[in-house]
Formats: C-alpha cells, sequence, structure tokens
C-alpha cells in the first residue's frame, strides 16, 4: 500500500547564494534559499536534521557594463 503525501513548497530564490537542505519526519526534504551567508545558513540549522548547500540557481554577481557591452572577467 502506497502513502500520498503532500509535496512542501521548495523556495529556489536566484537572489541568494545558500540553500538550507532540511529533512523532515518520513523521508522528505525540501531546499530554502534565503540565505546570504553560510554562517546565517549554519545558524540555522542548530537543532534541525539540516545542511547547508551551494544554490544552483544562484546568478551571482552580473558583469558590468562598459559602453553597452558586456564586459568579461576573462581576458582574450
Amino acid at each position: 500500500m502506497l502513502a500520498i503525501t503532500s509535496a512542501t513548497a521548495q523556495t529556489y530564490d536566484p537572489s541568494h547564494p545558500v540553500c538550507l537542505q532540511r529533512w523532515e519526519w518520513g523521508g522528505s526534504t525540501y531546499f530554502e534559499c534565503a540565505y546570504t551567508s553560510w554562517d546565517q545558513c549554519r545558524a540555522t540549522t542548530i537543532g534541525l536534521a539540516a545542511m547547508c548547500v551551494e544554490n544552483p540557481y544562484w546568478q551571482g554577481p552580473q558583469p558590468r557594463r562598459s559602453a553597452g557591452r558586456i564586459r568579461s572577467s576573462t581576458p582574450y
């Protein structure tokens, strides 16, 4: 017999580089990407079945525009 449970909403916010991965009773997990630093995320994990991971959808700092063109940080 299979048990069907409702899914927990996951937040992959591309403006935050760190996610909290949390395990819940019954084996389900979810991600909450709302942290700007590793220390901020680690402070949240205290007492939880959780760990901090890199946000796979983080956009990172955007390249600067110069004279209408995108400037790359890598040399030619």
